[in-house]
């Protein structure tokens, strides 16, 4: 396993001396060697090396588990903290409400860093079980060799390295392990990957492991990628930037919630619609009552956050010759108005021509309409009604509606 060595020196963070590592141990194989490669590495890296085994209590053999712990440690003279927790369902699967109850137990160890012992075999099952299960990047790229667990350091140094280099390096040294006799059991989905999909994709792909964590990799670059994309978006609109936590939980809703996604931060809403991220104030909109348009080149919509602005040109936009004498008023949609923007199509219902130009609906509900008496003459985002247009060199007043808020 000189390889393996290689690579876990090469995982390692830096700046370890005098820091404080705690292996997570679990008694099982994989754990034990890791374990034992780090004990040979803490002189030469000046970190101070300690191991924690969370007691889960889920199945008979718990306690022999932790004394087989306790009994290792004692014998390398690593300290060892052995962590007791309740697994609580709450409608999860046993392996996901395990999974959590070892990483609340991890985050609560008094240690700079906590590195657990997932390998290549483990990151590519993964991978493929998120997969199936219909994850978006975040999952498909599955495990990090070097994240974050709460204010600590999480490694995982031996995530490139295949689980029979492990068996074969603890043969090698004569290690002592336990084995979990869950891990025999088909009926949980990742063993079933293990024990029957895996020696068939072994047939055919034996390299599959490796392709599967490449992927993860490509698959966790493009994740960082969005992530920055993000932050840049936010910033570019004077928002601050989140926590590494809150982003996460940010593109994981926005990439995969659709219309009914809705986030709130710094004191906005970020919605997606076709694909788009679209932000808006939060909280209860501000009451809006209707207005007359009394010639301005702007008239200022504070309730609505923007304004209306008014240019003036010929042969488009509301024939000024038809207002002329006449009052416009600005109104918010009430429901069932219609509109023919285009004088070749008949007159059609808002909501369809909301619907066909890409208007999100939460929009829809706070856009300045002019009317002229009950005539609907122009929205924005649709135009003007056909039988208000100014035509050919006509004087015309194009209205424009400005949005501060995005």
């Amino acid at each position: 396993m000189a390889n393996s060595r290689k690579r876990l020196n090469a995982s390692l963070p830096a700046g370890l001396r005098g820091k404080r590592l705690a292996v997570g141990l679990s008694g099982g194989v994989d754990s034990v060697v890791l374990l034992h490669l780090l004990r040979e590495l803490a002189p030469r890296h000046g970190f101070r090396l300690s191991a924690v085994h969370v007691h889960h209590g889920l199945s008979p053999n718990a306690d022999d588990w932790a004394r087989f712990c306790r009994k290792l440690c004692r014998g390398w003279v690593v300290p060892l903290t052995v962590r007791r927790v309740s697994v609580q369902k709450k409608g999860r699967g046993v392996e996901a409400a395990a999974r959590e109850a070892r990483r609340a137990a991890f985050a609560a160890v008094a240690a700079d860093a906590i590195v657990l012992a997932h390998h290549l075999d483990d990151q590519a099952e993964t991978v493929l079980l998120n997969l199936l299960r219909g994850a978006g990047p975040r999952g498909a790229a599955a495990m990090q060799a070097a994240g974050r667990l709460g204010d600590k350091r999480l490694q995982r140094p031996l995530l490139q390295v295949r689980r029979r280099e492990i068996l074969a390096y603890a043969r090698a040294h004569h290690l002592e392990w336990i084995e979990d006799e869950s891990n025999r059991d088909a009926a949980l989905a990742r063993n079933f990957l293990r024990l029957r999909v895996g020696p068939l994709l072994e047939e055919r792909f034996p390299r599959w492991r490796e392709s599967l964590a490449r992927a993860a990799r490509h698959f966790a670059a493009a994740d960082a990628g969005a992530g920055r994309a993000l932050r840049e978006f936010l910033a570019a609109r004077g928002m601050r930037a989140p926590s590494e936590a809150k982003l996460a939980e940010m593109l994981k809703q926005l990439t995969g919630g659709g219309a009914r996604t809705l986030m709130r931060h710094d004191g906005r809403q970020l919605r997606v619609y076709r694909g788009k991220v679209e932000i808006a104030p939060a909280g209860e909109p501000a009451p809006f009552a209707a207005m007359d348009w009394q010639g301005e080149r702007r008239l200022a919509l504070p309730a609505l956050g923007g304004e209306l602005r008014f240019g003036r040109v010929r042969g488009r936009g509301i024939a000024a010759a038809l207002v002329d004498g006449r009052r416009l008023s600005v109104r918010l949609r009430r429901g069932g108005e219609r509109l023919r923007p285009d004088a070749r199509r008949p007159r059609r219902s808002l909501k369809n021509l909301f619907q066909e130009a890409g208007v999100p609906p939460w929009q829809r509900e706070r856009l300045p309409m002019l009317f002229c008496g009950d005539a609907l003459v122009w929205v924005p985002g649709l135009g003007v009604d056909a039988a208000w247009q100014a035509a050919g060199s006509a004087s015309g007043i194009v209205p424009e509606w400005r949005d501060a808020r995005r």
